[in-house]
């Protein structure tokens, strides 16, 4: 609800401020006076458009400000901070150009900021006013809530969010196909060049060592042929003088017990220099019966070298890439069945899509229905005894090839239509109705209305025009109604009306100085009676009129007005 609106330099208002209170809260005053204004403020704290002309002569700029309980919806605004007192702060300037700045919780945001803030904060009834009206959406929003049917919007949004994401998926791989197909191409050509090469992990390695030794074939013969000399096949050989070492040392063993266990010692460097030979002759064989050549392992290492470039620094990176790209192969082959399975995944989405809709289509077309008979009866309680009304309901069937068609909202559109003539068809309410005559159907659609939207204000502006008598005491008794789940504020010049609120705010003009100012006072108990007897009889006070005044006030607070 509204809490306080501050309003500068607007108009003929220099600078007004007004704390409103919950409950049914009324504005008079005479023609002209600036009731006007201060919905004009309000429709600004609202985003709408603004104009140079709004400036108060002589100022440079206008602003308003207001302060309203925050509804939980906009605690999750981003980056707005919270307000000291848990309210949301609403400031909106003005300048001579036009245009101004506007500021949530002292943050400056744009403009549709606010248009997008205010539906959910304030409703206004008015001529011209009814931003409920003029969004279809809203229309369709109340049928809703009043057929109480969260559960099947929720799984008409569920299936339709789920429907979408599965044509999109299909839209995406249909699209990507071709682009699938060439990297299949591309990948299955990588895949046979790097398995027609048969490598093995390490192979590189071991082939560059075997270039090493065919480079140097001749060098290592002469080194095996030198060794082997060495260690037997000279006279002066290592083995042979081992043995006459190992002789030498068995005679002298005879006199020293130092030398006892020199045969052992010498039998194991003997056995380690046959191996050693053993080795050498097995290498020097091995050479021998080899049949490689220099040039195959300079060719096998150049085939090597030309995928290491494309693929990877060593033969295990190869191979490595080589298994990703079978992966990616597979899950790329695996896109045409993937575009079977979501055909399929599309037809049984699109099934429950259209069974979750046709049972909330069902329960539109009862709601309409009951909201035609209510609204009629509440119409004629209001002074509208020959207006006709009705819920048009457009159906527009799902198809899975137009995802367009699959909405979350479900399958239908509904917009209110009034005859308030009698021989007259329906029309749109929104484009033919007075602004007198659609306060008195929003009137009507709330007090029959299930909306749970009780830190929403409700403005009602010429809601009297035309009616007296026992219509206005019923338009009284429903702004009492509706003022239980909501804040009511209602312009009036109806006596009836105005002696049920429960706070009474009077609009008054006056000239000083050549300059015109319009202030805003919240009645005490003794001033009301005053200003609904003014209703009552006008600018001359008569006891007669004030007696009136005072029996309504009375009577309306012994019945809870």
């Amino acid at each position: 609800m509204i809490k306080f609106l501050r309003i500068k330099n607007l108009a003929t208002i220099e600078d007004v401020e007004i704390r409103f209170q919950d409950g049914l809260s009324i504005l008079t005053g005479e023609t002209g006076a600036g009731k006007s204004i201060i919905i004009e403020a309000v429709k600004l704290i609202l985003g709408e458009k603004a104009s140079s002309d709004y400036i108060r002569s002589g100022e440079k700029g206008a602003s308003i400000e207001a302060a309203f309980d925050a509804p939980a919806a906009f605690q999750d605004i981003p980056d707005l901070p919270a307000s000291g007192d848990g309210d949301l702060l609403v400031h909106r300037q003005i300048s001579e150009e036009g245009t101004g700045k506007a500021y949530l919780n002292g943050v400056l945001v744009p403009l549709k900021k606010l248009k997008e803030t205010g539906p959910a904060i304030v409703d206004i009834y008015g001529q011209n006013d009814h931003v409920f009206l003029l969004n279809l959406e809203n229309h369709l929003r109340y049928l809703d809530a009043f057929v109480e049917a969260p559960a099947p919007k929720q799984a008409v949004a569920a299936a339709a969010r789920g429907l979408k994401d599965a044509v999109r998926q299909k839209s995406d791989l249909l699209e990507r196909r071709q682009q699938r197909e060439q990297r299949l191409d591309f990948i299955r050509y990588q895949i046979q060049e790097i398995e027609a090469a048969r490598l093995r992990p390490g192979e590189d390695e071991e082939l560059l060592e075997e270039r090493h030794v065919l480079r140097n074939s001749e060098k290592i013969s002469e080194l095996v042929r030198r060794a082997l000399e060495i260690c037997y096949q000279e006279e002066d050989s290592l083995l042979p003088r081992l043995a006459k070492l190992e002789a030498a040392l068995v005679e002298l063993s005879e006199f020293t017990s130092a030398f006892a266990d020199s045969k052992g010692l010498i039998s194991e460097f003997e056995i380690s220099l046959k191996e050693l030979s053993d080795g050498l002759i097995r290498f020097q064989d091995r050479r021998a019966a080899a049949t490689g050549n220099l040039e195959a392992v300079e060719e096998r290492l150049d085939a090597l070298d030309k995928l290491k470039r494309k693929y990877g620094a060593r033969v295990e990176d190869i191979l490595s890439f080589l298994e990703k790209i079978k992966d990616e192969e597979k899950g790329l082959a695996a896109g045409e069945e993937r575009l079977a399975d979501l055909d399929a995944e599309i037809q049984r989405k699109f099934k429950e899509y259209s069974s979750a809709a046709a049972e909330l289509s069902e329960r539109r077309g009862r709601g309409a229905a009951q909201i035609r008979k209510l609204v009629e009866k509440e119409l004629a309680l209001l002074g509208m005894k020959s207006a006709k009304f009705s819920v048009r309901i457009s159906t527009v069937p799902p198809s899975p090839g137009d995802i367009r068609t699959v909405r979350e909202s479900g399958s239908e559109d509904a917009e209110f239509l009034i005859s308030p003539n009698p021989g007259e068809e329906l029309k749109p309410l929104r484009k033919i109705a007075s602004g007198g005559e659609l306060s008195r159907v929003m009137l009507a659609l709330k007090s029959i209305g299930k909306e749970s939207e009780s830190a929403k204000t409700l403005i009602f502006d010429e809601i009297d025009s035309g009616i007296g008598g026992r219509t206005a005491e019923c338009i009284a008794q429903k702004l009492q109604g509706l003022s239980k789940a909501h804040q009511v504020i209602c312009v009036t010049h109806l006596p009836q009306i105005a002696s049920c609120a429960a706070h009474h705010y009077h609009i008054d003009k006056k000239v000083e100085n050549a300059r015109t100012f319009t202030t805003v006072k919240k009645l005490k108990p003794e001033e009301r009676a005053a200003e609904i007897a003014r209703l009552i009889s006008g600018s001359r006070l008569t006891e007669a009129s004030l007696k009136i005044a005072k029996e309504m006030l009375e009577h309306n607070a012994k019945s809870g007005g």
